[in-house]
């Protein structure tokens, strides 16, 4: 895996530090990641070496207020804030299709990220060729909880876990959960993006019925994630929406015990095999084919 980094501008200046992982050889398609609230891209360089050893070329940013694009000031969510959340996927989107003529994309989001997609789908579901919601959940439940643009207390996501650390609910592996604690780029408390009340858009099932019905989607979920409700209800009530709304393909898969950092999980390799199956045959046939 070749590892490189460019630089791309949101509609409001801020610039977007990006990972670039490409595979040995000719893509055969890219993989858009986004991470979510509190990490950074740099945490996906192990699924990365998976798409990639699998030929998926992948594009991880540090998005606003996160990782080197932020330059230390975490939660710096910029003139737009969550609009820009959602904004700087097109934005990224586009250099990647710009760069990459006639390569299917597929857009991966995790927990904020995955929320960031679902409204990003909205209006852009177009740009992409699948769709990869990982530790997401209902949107308008979402939008309840983080859009009052106060300042965004998760401890109370730990509280059906032990209080090791106070982020056990994001894995059972000791080891990761201890990284991320290490981690000065993770962790940080800040207020919600202002403008997340927005993201109760994604629920509305006249605006999903708008949406491209041939898109596939792969919602992927611990059964033990907060974010995802009561033993993944709220990821169910997601997928719902989505076929209530036409869609032909969405595939929920919730996974018994694991909580929300999947691919940080016990059973990551379990959930990188089964969305590499999905994207094999979404956006790896259409590549072939």
């Amino acid at each position: 895996m070749e590892e490189t980094t460019i630089t791309v501008a949101t509609r409001d200046g801020i610039d977007l530090q990006v990972y670039r992982w490409a595979p040995e050889g000719e893509p055969r398609a890219v993989v858009q990641v986004q991470h979510g609230l509190a990490e950074h891209a740099a945490r996906y360089r192990r699924f990365a070496e998976a798409l990639t050893g699998a030929g998926y070329l992948v594009y991880g940013p540090d998005g606003r207020g996160s990782g080197r694009t932020a330059s230390g000031d975490y939660g710096a969510w910029g003139e737009d804030g969550w609009a820009g959340w959602v904004s700087d996927l097109d934005a990224l989107n586009q250099r990647i299709r710009q760069d990459n003529p006639g390569l299917p994309v597929a857009l991966f989001g995790h927990s904020m990220g995955s929320f960031a997609a679902q409204e990003y789908l909205l209006d852009h579901a177009d740009d992409v060729d699948a769709a990869i919601l990982s530790g997401t959940g209902e949107p308008v439940a979402i939008a309840g909880m983080l859009g009052s643009d106060g300042p965004t207390d998760l401890s109370a996501f730990n509280s059906p876990f032990e209080q090791r650390t106070g982020f056990e609910w994001l894995s059972r592996d000791e080891d990761e959960v201890d990284a991320y604690v290490a981690d000065p780029m993770c962790g940080w408390a800040a207020p919600s993006p202002a403008g997340m009340a927005s993201l109760a858009r994604a629920g509305d099932p006249d605006l999903l019925r708008k949406i491209r019905k041939d898109l596939p989607v792969l919602l992927v979920s611990g059964r033990d994630d907060p974010v995802g409700g009561d033993k993944g209800d709220g990821v169910a009530k997601a997928g719902e929406r989505y076929r209530e709304a036409g869609f032909e393909d969405v595939d929920v898969r919730l996974y018994p015990a694991a909580r929300h950092e999947l691919l940080n999980e016990t059973n990551r390799d379990e959930v990188t095999s089964d969305i590499l199956t999905f994207l094999d045959r979404t956006v790896g046939e259409k590549a072939s084919g």
